[in-house]
């Protein structure tokens, strides 16, 4: 599905998000700018856009993973034409089994991701894992809004406008309805800092976003 999408990712998530999505991915990498990390992994990485925004922190090497190789394929591409390449590569992975050995990573990134591991409990024990021991996960995530009216747009939004917006652009109605579907069945807030936390995460703390369209989760190890 995500390869199908690949061609139309980026402008559709601008345009859908209406570039709200890029001062999210800032105030991620503000968070992690205290702790300096060197060697950051960017876990479901896409086309990179996470992994772009993280060089703003002067690593050593950021790696990004992805399962679509379309995806990275376009992110590579971007990498290339900011002559970013000795910094950051992306590479083919999975989320529920990582190939580098623990105790690895300064920091891991997940943007809008995390909602589509097929075992989340999996994929966050895994980034644990790899994490060194004081390094940060810092997850950006769709969340639901509680407060009226921003909860009914939202959900008509959701619903309604973005998987027709969708479908028109990328020419895959499925992608774009699965977006909606996959945010309603995520489990946010404080559910998704419970499974954080049995994961082996500490210090972890939700933050929510423009009146709670989305999350960031932190936690240490």
């Amino acid at each position: 599905m995500f390869d199908n999408i690949a061609h139309r990712y980026d402008f559709l998530n601008h345009l859908l998000s209406m570039g709200i999505d890029k001062i999210w991915r800032k105030k991620v990498v503000a968070i992690l700018a205290k702790d300096k990390p060197k060697i950051i992994l960017d876990v479901a990485t896409g086309t990179a856009d996470f992994t772009l925004e993280s060089i703003k922190l002067s690593p050593d090497k950021i790696i990004g993973v992805d399962l679509s190789e379309q995806m990275l394929s376009y992110g590579r591409e971007k990498i290339v034409k900011k002559g970013l390449s000795d910094i950051i590569a992306l590479e083919k992975g999975d989320s529920q089994n990582l190939r580098f050995e623990d105790n690895t990573f300064d920091a891991i990134t997940v943007g809008f991701g995390v909602r589509n591991f097929e075992n989340l409990d999996a994929g966050l024990k895994e980034m644990y894992r790899v994490l060194k021991p004081g390094g940060t996960l810092a997850v950006l995530e769709f969340s639901k809004p509680k407060v009226f009216p921003v909860k009914q747009l939202f959900y008509f939004y959701f619903r309604f406008v973005l998987p027709i917006v969708g479908n028109w652009f990328s020419n895959d109605k499925r992608a774009y309805t699965y977006l909606p579907e996959s945010v309603e069945t995520f489990p946010e807030g404080e559910a998704f800092i419970g499974r954080l936390n049995n994961a082996g995460f500490k210090t972890t703390i939700c933050k929510r976003l423009t009146f709670g369209i989305s999350s960031i989760y932190t936690g240490k190890k």
